[in-house]
């Protein structure tokens, strides 16, 4: 996901450009292994492009393709990394392009014999620029269902990135959720204008849990923290950070970018790879999102809810009940 970090790392420059350019030498070719890269405008650490870089690590690991990555590429210097990339020979470049859509397409244009895959918005563009989404709103509507049954203030906050789509709809899932089981919450909802500032979401969740909020969304890193320091609850979301945060972290929604990254890789070595949108293959049903075991928290959620989880859990599974899809913005409703 798109942010307004200003510099290129280190790290990028000598992990992904120049090592790309050694990379032309290599024996790749001959080991039939794909050459790929990734474009991050933040750091890998974030939890949303970690799940594609994890994804593409452990391609790497199983010897399939050589990877070489740039990490907190700003807006204005994303478009000439992509470049970059693609002129150094990357068969195969995945990234985020929200708030760059433009730049990002008009690259993709110029070098048709590169596959490029990359979170979006907005619709494939033929030939090669496929694009892709955390959809994850399965299990998102899950842990709302865990939340509603754990709230005792009725009151549950809610800190976001950005109100858009991608973020919109997870929360709105979360929110569908959390009612099923408590016709009483109510929500507080906040967006910090940032994807990556855990200093400032973290002030964002301590108001609200000064405003009487006792479960807490944590869409942003920094909300678990503040959670953990009121002694309040928090739910995951794209990552299961309860090991961190083991008396704070009820569940969480996670979000498996395998499927995805394994079949653009098939795909660019059969020759066969198009423009299309993978977003479904986030799918719960494509092993692409789960709701990550209650670890820590086993036995102390209410047996009934859990019974209602697990019974919902089968029901998206088998395809007999569908979460809605909203992409609107999320309100407050306190």
């Amino acid at each position: 996901m798109g942010t307004w970090v200003r510099d290129v790392t280190r790290r990028a420059v000598l992990c992904g450009v120049a090592a790309a350019a050694v990379a032309l030498s290599a024996p790749a070719w001959a080991q039939g292994k794909l050459k790929v890269a990734g474009v991050y405008t933040v750091p890998i650490e974030q939890q949303w492009v970690s799940r594609i870089h994890t994804a593409l690590k452990a391609a790497e690991a199983r010897g399939d393709i050589d990877y070489v990555w740039a990490e907190s590429v700003a807006n204005t210097d994303y478009e000439r990394v992509m470049r970059q990339y693609a002129e150094g020979g990357q068969q195969l470049i995945f990234g985020e392009v929200f708030g760059v859509e433009r730049a990002a397409r008009t690259a993709a244009k110029d070098y048709p014999k590169t596959a490029f895959v990359m979170g979006s918005s907005f619709q494939p563009q033929e030939p090669n620029f496929s694009v892709f989404d955390n959809y994850i709103q399965e299990p998102a509507y899950l842990t709302g269902m865990i939340a509603g049954a754990m709230t005792k203030s009725n009151v549950i906050g809610m800190v976001g990135g950005y109100p858009i789509p991608e973020v919109n709809r997870l929360m709105n899932a979360f929110m569908d959720g959390a009612r099923e089981v408590n016709p009483n919450v109510k929500f507080s909802v906040s967006f910090i204008g940032s994807w990556f500032d855990p200093p400032k979401a973290k002030e964002a969740a301590f108001a609200m849990i000064d405003r009487g909020a006792d479960v807490m969304y944590a869409e942003r890193f920094g909300v678990s923290d503040a959670a953990k320091e009121r002694k309040a609850l928090a739910i995951g979301n794209v990552i299961n950070t309860q090991p961190q945060y083991p008396e704070t972290v009820v569940a969480s929604a996670l979000w498996h970018m395998e499927p995805s990254v394994d079949r653009a890789i098939a795909a660019v070595k059969a020759g066969s790879y198009k423009a299309e949108d993978y977003g479904p293959y986030s799918l719960m049903k494509h092993k692409g999102s789960s709701l990550a075991p209650l670890g820590t928290f086993e036995g102390k959620v209410p047996e009934a809810a859990v019974a209602k989880v697990k019974a919902r859990e089968q029901e998206i599974r088998d395809g007999k009940f569908t979460v809605k899809v909203n992409d609107g913005e999320p309100k407050s409703t306190m």
